[in-house]
């Protein structure tokens, strides 16, 4: 097998480097960074809702991982659209209906509340989905296209940044607002239930999820106004027809680093969302605290997942990220198996590294997808987002089997994962000679 070598462009470009913000471009820079924050806050408050609703309607976890389904098939249904709408709209008409859409989803948790009904829920969150993939759509190639290409790298990485930030403040807010840090024994519940209070004791816990998402919601909606009275710059679209007239490539089904980076995104997503998701059960059951204690660990996973984003993009300098994406899985491997068989403590601490070395994957493994796709790079880092479906299917999945065997027993999941990944960044994120058009082979 013929590998052939990606040349890196760090030390590439004249000794006097474009600015990072080109002059006249700081505000509309300014406001879609802000839109990293923003996202960052409903996926991570996903992990909160799913331990409130298993309390405020009583279902069990398989029922309440279709909080993660609903929300993920949201992005999945929603990227490809996205990104042709934008392509004959511009970023700017994709970031305000994704804006539009995140408010709307987000105030439906009021009538959803007062009727109490999950699927109401379900609903208000997957509109929500449906947005962020509008913005996940427009965001990232629009930093990138803003300034010179030359410090794209740098632009992009400083507004991903506010990404953990976002997930960090939604389960502050989340743990503090959302909980009540009322639980009840099966005692307490039989009393309360012959004096008939306990309805209303549910349905407390159910409202308390308004107020978080409303005051969201009114933010998100004043942002969607400041970004449409914004002039933004024309940073070109997608695909032309002189590029589609060039491509003379392999198709992308045929390019085997390609395929099997949608494979292994589909894996670490389902890995990471299963992992948060129940990681809060898990604390509470073998850690024996309460679930406000629990959404504080959860938070320090985040913080880990932060670090680690920092720390390894310096690490990426000096090690080729194949081999920092095959050892953070195989960590993490180790990190899961400690956690099924070592629950308590020690199970509690492995979950905090494994965000710190997760945190590194989802942005190499879409690099080296789209590495040598040439004019089919936007329509392969469309089917690489899609491939967050995985969030959807798997933790179902944990759920059932955190539900039939325990809570701990769920991380087998996560580790089937890690394992798959680990295989593709031995085995198969090299692009081999056929799969690239116009680069020598050596």
């Amino acid at each position: 097998m013929t590998i052939i070598p990606i040349a890196s462009a760090a030390g590439a470009g004249s000794s006097r480097r474009a600015p990072l913000i080109p002059p006249g471009r700081f505000l509309p820079f300014f406001l879609v960074t802000a839109l990293f924050f923003l996202w960052g806050i409903p996926n991570n408050l996903n992990d909160i809702l799913i331990r409130q609703f298993m309390k405020s309607f009583e279902i069990n976890r398989l029922q309440a991982g279709l909080v993660q389904s609903a929300f993920y098939m949201g992005y999945f249904l929603v990227a490809m659209p996205a990104g042709q709408l934008m392509r004959k709209a511009g970023y700017k008409a994709g970031i305000l209906i994704g804006l539009g859409l995140y408010g709307a989803g987000c105030i439906l948790f009021w009538p959803a509340a007062i009727v109490a009904q999950y699927w109401f829920f379900l609903m208000a969150l997957f509109i929500i989905a449906c947005g962020l993939a509008f913005l996940e759509t427009a965001s990232s190639p629009f930093i990138v296209q803003v300034g010179a290409m030359e410090t794209a790298e740098q632009r992009l990485n400083l507004s991903q940044s506010f990404n953990p930030l976002g997930s960090i403040s939604a389960v502050l807010v989340g743990s503090r607002f959302i909980f009540s840090g009322v639980e009840l024994s099966k005692a307490q519940v039989a009393t309360m239930q012959a004096a008939g209070t306990y309805q209303g004791y549910l349905r407390s816990e159910t409202l308390r999820v308004v107020v978080p998402y409303i005051g969201l919601g009114a933010i998100v909606l004043l942002w969607a106004i400041l970004i449409a009275r914004t002039p933004f710059p024309h940073v070109g679209l997608d695909y032309t027809t002189k590029e589609a007239a060039g491509d003379q490539g392999p198709p992308l089904w045929k390019r085997r680093h390609f395929v099997f980076a949608v494979l292994a995104q589909f894996l670490y997503v389902g890995a990471q969302v299963s992992a948060w998701s129940y990681m809060i059960p898990y604390v509470q059951s073998y850690a024996k605290l309460d679930e406000r204690s629990a959404g504080y660990w959860l938070t320090g996973a985040l913080v880990a997942f932060m670090l680690g984003r920092f720390i390894s993009t310096w690490i990426l300098r000096y090690v080729p990220a194949t081999r920092l994406l095959a050892t953070y899985s195989v960590i993490n491997a180790v990190m899961c198996t400690l956690a099924v068989l070592r629950p308590g403590w020690l199970g509690v601490g492995c979950l905090v590294a494994n965000s710190f070395f997760m945190s590194m994957m989802f942005p190499t493994i879409f690099a080296l997808g789209v590495k040598g796709l040439g004019p089919r790079t936007k329509t392969g880092g469309a089917l690489i987002v899609m491939a967050i479906i995985g969030g959807a299917a798997l933790t179902p999945i944990m759920g059932k089997i955190s539900d039939v065997a325990g809570v701990c027993y769920g991380y087998l999941v996560p580790l089937v994962c890690f394992i798959g990944i680990a295989m593709y960044a031995w085995l198969w994120a090299h692009p081999e000679v056929g799969e690239l058009e116009g680069q020598p082979a050596t």
